[in-house]
Formats: structure tokens, sequence, C-alpha cells
């Protein structure tokens, strides 16, 4: 049975892994188009994605659902809110997983029509998606935000608006743990080959941590009160952020 168009036209705001993986899935299922900061990083996105990629924020007046996805400032976000050209029932969205929606949602100065949608990384893979919505949320806002997740094959969940929501809220923890058992002499691969053999998970936790970045995985654990292991921070502060820069806990140089 072939599904009907998807209703939503979709603006997305960022140019990173999140935001180029949701334009890749949103471009099966209907009319997306993706704003960069720069030239140089729209013509990364579109090495990535089919959508139209552009450098002009005008771009985006037209969008009934815009999706932002930049880094995970409240000023920087806030700041960027403040210049977008969206009409009044526009919905707007953040991938934010460690900010205050309520707060991001009542400084952009719509939050009647707010959202968080966390997608995880790599989009086209993961099928979960973490909602969570500020008080002053219409019920029309959520219905849309779940049929847009639907849309798109995901599983929606709404969350409480909480630092982490669920996931990170008790990934992070468990993360930091096998960081704790490195410091203490074991070595990333046993740790590694420890989770994925005995508890079947896809990704050992030090692997893991890579795959996410540490610079986020720092900005992650602060957000939720965790204990960031000295580990992280000296290896995040010393440019290995993990996989996106070639190296951290493991090695990712060809």
């Amino acid at each position: 049975m072939l599904r009907a168009p998807m209703q939503e036209r979709i603006g997305i705001v960022g140019s990173g892994a999140i935001a180029t993986g949701i334009a890749r899935v949103a471009t099966e299922h209907g009319d997306v188009v993706l704003w960069a900061r720069s030239e140089e990083s729209a013509n990364r996105a579109r090495d990535k994605v089919e959508a139209d990629v552009y450098t002009d924020l005008e771009a985006l007046s037209d969008r009934t659902l815009v999706i932002e996805a930049v880094v995970e400032d409240h000023a920087s976000k806030t700041a960027l809110y403040a210049r977008l050209p969206l009409a009044q029932d526009t919905l707007l969205a953040s991938t934010t997983s460690s900010l205050s929606v309520t707060d991001l949602a009542r400084a952009s100065g719509r939050p009647e029509h707010f959202g968080a949608l966390h997608f995880f990384n790599p989009v086209h893979r993961m099928e979960l998606v973490e909602l969570a919505f500020p008080p002053e949320a219409t019920e029309e806002t959520r219905a849309r935000l779940h049929a847009f997740c639907e849309h798109l094959d995901k599983t929606p969940i709404e969350v409480p608006d909480v630092p982490g929501f669920v996931v990170n809220r008790l990934l992070f923890p468990y993360l930091f743990s096998a960081v704790a058992m490195v410091e203490n002499g074991m070595t990333p691969e046993a740790v590694d080959e420890c989770m994925k053999l005995g508890a079947g998970h896809p990704m050992g936790p030090l692997a893991l941590l890579d795959f996410v970045g540490l610079d986020v995985a720092v900005a992650i654990g602060e957000s939720i009160g965790a204990d960031v292991p000295a580990r992280v921070r000296e290896l995040a502060d010393a440019g290995r952020l993990g996989k996106k820069s070639g190296a951290g806990f493991y090695d990712y140089q060809d």
C-alpha cells in the first residue's frame, strides 16, 4: 500500500551529522531544504544529501516544519531562532537532548509551536526519536511532530523535559563507568569485547563514545550532572574527539 506524500515542507538548519542524517531520510518522503552557515559547509552537505542546500535563511520562509540541528549551546540556538523567517503556524523543533526544551521554546517566542526531536546517529538506521515539549505546546503541535516521525518510519516516544531525556540520562553513566575501568588498567578493546559478547551490545562503550564524539560526551555528561572521567576530558582537550577527528580511545587513521 502506497503511503500518501508527507504533508510538511521540511527545513533543516545545520550541516552536521544529525542535520544531514535527517535530510537524507526526509528527502525520501517529501520536500526538504537544508540551510548551512557557510558555502564550505553547504558543499560538504551537498556531498551527503540530495536535498536543496542554501546559505540564505530566506530559503526556509515557506517551510511548515523547521528542525534546528546546530551546536548544543542555548545562546547559539536562540540567537538563530531570532533570525528565522517563520510563518506564524510553522513548527520549530530542536534536536537538543541536553538543554531545557521549555527554555528554548520560550526564547523562540513561539512555545505553542515548539518541540524537541531527538534523533539518534546514524539517523537512517536508528528507529527511536525522543519527543519532548514545553507546557505551552498545543495538541496540534504534538500530533504533527508525532506524524512527521512516523512518516519517516521512526518510533516517536514522548519523554520528560529533563537533561538527557531517557536514553542519554541512562546511557552516559554506563559509558563513563566503562572509562573508569580503562583508567584502572583494562584496555578499551577488552571492555568493548566484554559488553559485545556478554551483553549482546552491537558496539562497545568506548567505541560508542568515540562514535558520539568525546567533546559531545563531556557536554552531555555535564548537562545531566554525571561525573565525567578525567580521561574523557584529557582526550577531548587534546583534540582526540573520536571518529570524527580520526582518533579518540581508538585510532581511525587510514
